[in-house]
Order: structure tokens, then sequence, then C-alpha cells
């Protein structure tokens, strides 16, 4: 079932108004008419089954048919940490993130990332990737939105990383690396943590320096095998597989 997300102010006792973006979606793009029948979703998990009612040339009305609750996503949640790429690469990363089920992303900064600082040019992008982020729960049917972290520098991360009392790591390094995916795996499974935390590096990977201070937060770098991936196929793949891996896929 198709599901879109509103803004509360424009629910009005048992109607919702369809206006700007919203409207353009729904009965533009999706072509639902007079009739059409489909969940309109909310912050908190709340949700409602409505009836499309009335339809113009600017907006329209859906009608309240049912409140429903929407579930969460099941643990232990992903959080998928990326240095930020160049900003096409990272618009299809966050886009695929939420349709894959990650739990929050956290864009930083490191020394080899495209942008080197969380300057001006960063945080006017911030705006953008929570548009994607609506716009892909939108089209996904997912029911909850991905939680969007602020971008900081990769110290900061890690003390946040550090804080979180059930969470676990995992830091994919292209360079020599000792551990292999499969035994990282099998170690974090015996964690039993609430959250399982993916250090993805840019374009440039991570510096001498950057491997040194992942492994003094006891996270040591993991091989992927042989093989180089982009950043956009590394975050693909690594969500790919800790979703089979922690039966998350359903």
């Amino acid at each position: 079932m198709r599901r879109y997300w509103f803004h509360p102010e424009d629910k009005q006792e048992n109607k919702i108004h369809l206006r700007g973006d919203l409207f353009h979606h729904v009965v533009e793009v999706c072509r639902q008419i007079v009739g059409s029948r489909f969940e309109m979703l909310t912050v908190g998990g709340q949700a409602y089954f409505v009836e499309l009612q009335e339809v113009g040339k600017k907006q329209a009305i859906a009608v309240i048919l049912e409140n429903r609750q929407v579930l969460g996503l099941k643990k232990p949640y992903i959080h998928l940490a990326v240095s930020v790429p160049r900003f096409a690469k990272m618009d299809t990363i966050v886009e695929k993130a939420v349709e894959l089920g990650v739990y929050e992303l956290h864009p930083f900064v490191s020394d080899f990332s495209f942008v080197r600082k969380v300057d001006y040019r960063l945080q006017g992008k911030f705006p953008r990737w929570q548009r994607i982020v609506q716009g892909a729960t939108q089209q996904s049917g997912r029911g909850n939105l991905m939680s969007l972290a602020e971008p900081v520098v990769l110290e900061e991360l890690l003390d946040n990383f550090k804080c979180r009392t059930r969470a676990v790591g995992l830091f994919p390094y292209e360079g020599e690396a000792l551990q292999h995916l499969r035994q990282a795996l099998d170690l974090l499974k015996g964690d039993k943590a609430d959250e399982i935390w993916i250090f993805v590096g840019s374009e440039g990977g991570y510096s001498r320096r950057e491997v040194q201070l992942f492994e003094s937060f006891s996270l040591e770098p993991v091989t992927l095998g042989s093989q180089v991936l982009r950043v956009e196929t590394a975050c693909l793949a690594l969500v790919s597989i800790l979703k089979y891996e922690w039966d998350l896929m359903n």
C-alpha cells in the first residue's frame, strides 16, 4: 500500500489537506484519484488510512477512515556513518539508506573526504538530504523517517559512538587488515547489541592517522576482499549484508 508523509498542521479534524510538493507527488506523480485509498503518516509513528475525497488543480483533500499505528524498525538498528563523498554520490547514499532500512545516517568529514571541514557547503546540503529522506520514504513505503544526524568531524563522531552503551562498530578498510568480514560479523553477533555502526570512508579512503584513531576506539580495520569498492557500493553492500545476517529483511 502507498504511504505518504504529511505535516501535522495539514490535518484538520478528520481531513488531511494535500498541498505543494505533497499534492504533486500524490496526484501528479502517483496518479491517485478521487476514491483512491492509501496511508498517510506523520511524526511519532501515527498513521491514517484515508480516501481521496476531492482533487483540485493545486490541492486535494483526503478523509480519514481509520487510525493506524506503524511498527518501528527491528533491532539492532543500523547506523551508517559516511565520510562525505562528492555530493551527487551522497544524494544516492541517502536515498538508498532509506530504502534499505538504515535507522540513522551520520555524515562526517575526514582527512580525505570531499569536504574536509563542516562549512557552509556541507551545511547547505542538509535540507536537500532531508527532502531526499522524505521522498525516498514515500517511494519505498517505509513506515518511519530515517534519522539524519548533523555533519561532524570524525573525532566527534567516534566520541558519540563511544557513548552508546549497547553499540558495536564495523570499520571496513581498503588497506591492510588482518580481520576478514566474516570474522568480524561473527564477533559482532556475540555482543547482542542494540545498534550496529558502519564507518565507510569516502573516495580517498582513510589516512594512517585515522586508522590509528579507529584502533584507539577498539575498532579494528576489516577487509572486504581484494577489490576496492566505491563508497556508494560499499554502503549498499554492507547494509544489505547486515540486514541478512541479523534477519532484518522482513
